[in-house]
């Protein structure tokens, strides 16, 4: 039910993406190979960005669909992120080590 004089705008979820304070270093690069959502963990091929099944670089700060085309996009190089709302082509728990060595830090502290 909605008051009188207001409108109702619908409903929003929460982005539980990020996870603390630490700072965020982003960059705009060249992702290719499919269509990732925001959270997906990146490694780097050549000069592009593809899903990662091991080496680590980036997480994807913004949905992409590079699926036909190379396409540029945001990602962040540091932060700490929740490990419920991160995604790649492996198990993310086993990445964790990898992600810490390039200041990417990986958290359990909100569901997703």
């Amino acid at each position: 039910m909605t008051v009188q004089g207001f409108t109702d705008l619908g409903s929003t979820s929460a982005d539980n993406l990020l996870a603390g304070e630490f700072p965020r270093v982003s960059k705009l690069v060249t992702v290719t190979g499919g269509k990732y959502e925001r959270g997906t963990i990146l490694s780097k091929s050549e000069s592009n960005y593809t899903i990662c099944s091991a080496d680590p670089e980036a997480v994807l700060a913004e949905t992409v669909d590079a699926s036909s085309e190379e396409k540029q996009a945001v990602v962040y190089l540091t932060g700490e992120f929740n490990l419920a709302a991160l995604k790649a082509g492996v198990d993310v728990s086993t990445l964790v080590e990898a992600l810490r060595a390039k200041c990417i830090f990986v958290k359990s502290n909100q569901a997703y």
